[in-house]
């Protein structure tokens, strides 16, 4: 067992005792990605810390109920995929727009850009093309590309059936592709 699983292992402990300082540690640890994630779905950067915090409160609240079969970061992470596809659902009902779902565009001006930006323009382009997919398409690729569910994991969080979910994917990627190479 590797020294910061151990490690995490103690945390969980000491905060099943209710140890705040053990809880501040975790909450250190994980609050980056676990927002990223949200934010990719919920897409608004308010909402998406109010359900990151709302997920850590979900997380001490039930820590009880973890039973280490996967890593904690894992079991984490579903609370927020969860919480955040519920505020999403919740936020679409409302008919809210977001306001990070304007499109930014920048300009090269023949100057020389690394291959770093240009890759990262390039990565950007596409989430910012994917936030303009289906809900069900954005959501899905999302799940599936970026946070790396597989099928049945994705199948189950949308609550779909797994055909629905492989062809969802599918079409999502070439409504993608479409709207990439017409851009």
């Amino acid at each position: 067992m590797s020294h910061k699983k151990e490690h995490i292992d103690v945390l969980l402990q000491l905060c099943l005792k209710g140890k705040q300082s053990a809880q501040l540690e975790i909450y250190d640890r994980y609050y980056k990605a676990m927002y990223n994630t949200s934010l990719r779905i919920v897409k608004d950067s308010a909402e998406a810390e109010d359900v990151m915090q709302e997920s850590f409160l979900n997380a001490f609240t039930k820590l009880h109920t973890f039973k280490g079969e996967v890593t904690f970061g894992a079991w984490l992470k579903r609370i927020v995929i969860n919480n955040s596809i519920y505020h999403y659902r919740k936020q679409r009902k409302k008919n809210e727009v977001a306001l990070d779902d304007l499109m930014y565009k920048v300009e090269d001006n023949d100057a020389v850009v690394s291959d770093h930006m240009v890759t990262e323009l390039k990565a950007q382009k596409v989430m910012e093309t994917m936030r303009s997919l289906k809900d069900n398409y954005r959501l899905s690729l999302t799940l599936h590309l970026v946070e790396g569910y597989d099928y049945e994991e994705i199948s189950s969080i949308m609550n779909i059936s797994y055909a629905n979910c492989r062809t969802t994917i599918s079409r999502a990627k070439e409504s993608l592709r479409k709207r990439l190479t017409t851009v």
